[in-house]
């Protein structure tokens, strides 16, 4: 009787060490897997403003979004830059303000409203003087 009890016991085990090992196994599978969607997801395509300073001062470039403003990088004076557009700037066709802040000077023109779509170059020329 002893003999069928452990028997029982053993076998009772393997059972659950069978169960928790099929159920980790449908787990992970489950999770691991790719979705159709990412598979599917398409790269977005680089987004660039080409500044062109004619002015003498340097100028720290922004993209503005409705209120959100997001530093580009800087253009050097009497020189050109292309800068990227952060792709979680732009989603379809989104509408973007620009703004030149000169290095050492208080004024800082803004742009008008450019609608940019991803993978589009846009071409911003800054005045002399």
């Amino acid at each position: 009787m002893r003999e069928d009890m452990l028997g029982n016991v053993a076998r009772g085990a393997r059972r659950a060490a069978l169960v928790m090992l099929c159920g980790s196994l449908a787990l992970g599978a489950a999770c691991s897997g790719n979705s159709r969607e990412e598979q599917a997801a398409e790269p977005v395509p680089a987004t660039y403003v080409r500044v062109e300073n004619r002015a003498y001062l340097d100028m720290t470039i922004y993209a503005y979004r409705s209120s959100q403003r997001v530093r580009l990088g800087t253009c050097n004076g009497n020189s050109s830059a292309k800068l990227l557009i952060p792709a979680s700037l732009i989603f379809g066709s989104t509408p973007l303000r620009f703004q030149a802040d000169p290095i050492g000077s208080n004024r800082a023109p803004v742009s008008q409203e450019i609608y940019v779509s991803p993978g589009d170059e846009v071409q911003l020329t800054i005045p002399p003087g």
